[in-house]
């Protein structure tokens, strides 16, 4: 019979690994300063190279463009820089479900944290305004846990192979397709200013996204960390 887990006991479980998640990133600060040079060198030549001609449009697409790569640089590390003796302690402390679920917030709030520096970058270096800022954060909200959701399964499932970094790539080009022209086609209304309604539509399927992933990768991982 499957193991019966107390809900109480599972979620625990979550915060204390995520709080080791959030201990090692604070004392170490690999990933984010990384990240946020990556992201500031990125936008700076976008902005010396452009400057203010840079059309709402275009701006929209290269910040969402961006932030696709900077997240795949950054879940990357979830499984893929783990080591083998590491990630087989950790097995012996909590369970799956935990493991991941964990994994999944730890991720969205990086990204979510990379996210929105890299929108007061744009903001400051291009000059260029953001007449509905409320509706953009909350986009970049719900873009990073998309993306975190879409990237952290593929990377427990990259960290099996040789060449881990470029399979994760590989692997989740097409599955972050999707979920990117639906933030592009939302966050035009916030970059543009738009005097319109969101499309309900749209958010309601990348909230979808959210919701079928996030289950989808709770649901599998036991299966992938046991191979």
């Amino acid at each position: 019979m499957p193991e019966t887990v107390s809900p109480s006991l599972l979620l625990r479980e979550v915060l204390a690994l995520l709080y080791k998640e959030l201990s090692l990133e604070w004392k170490q600060q690999y990933a984010l300063n990384g990240l946020l040079l990556y992201v500031f060198s990125m936008v700076t030549v976008i902005a010396l190279a452009a400057g203010a001609d840079l059309p709402p449009l275009t701006w929209n697409l290269l910040y969402w463009v961006l932030v696709v790569f900077a997240a795949i640089n950054a879940v990357a590390k979830s499984f893929i820089a783990e080591k083998g003796g590491h990630l087989l302690y950790l097995y012996t402390l909590a369970r799956p479900a935990a493991i991941i679920l964990a994994k999944l917030i730890y991720n969205s709030l990086l990204l979510f944290t990379v996210a929105a520096l890299t929108l007061g970058t744009f903001v400051l270096l291009t000059g260029t305004g953001l007449p509905r800022p409320g509706l953009m954060i909350g986009l970049v909200a719900l873009g990073s846990a998309a993306l975190s959701a879409t990237l952290t399964l593929l990377s427990a499932i990259a960290a099996k192979a040789e060449n881990r970094t470029t399979l994760l790539a590989v692997l989740s080009f097409p599955l972050l397709v999707p979920t990117l022209l639906v933030l592009i086609r939302l966050s035009r209304i916030a970059v543009e200013g738009l005097d319109v309604p969101v499309d309900s539509d749209s958010l309601m399927l990348l909230s979808g996204i959210v919701v079928i992933l996030t289950g989808v990768t709770v649901v599998l991982f036991p299966f992938v960390w046991r191979d």
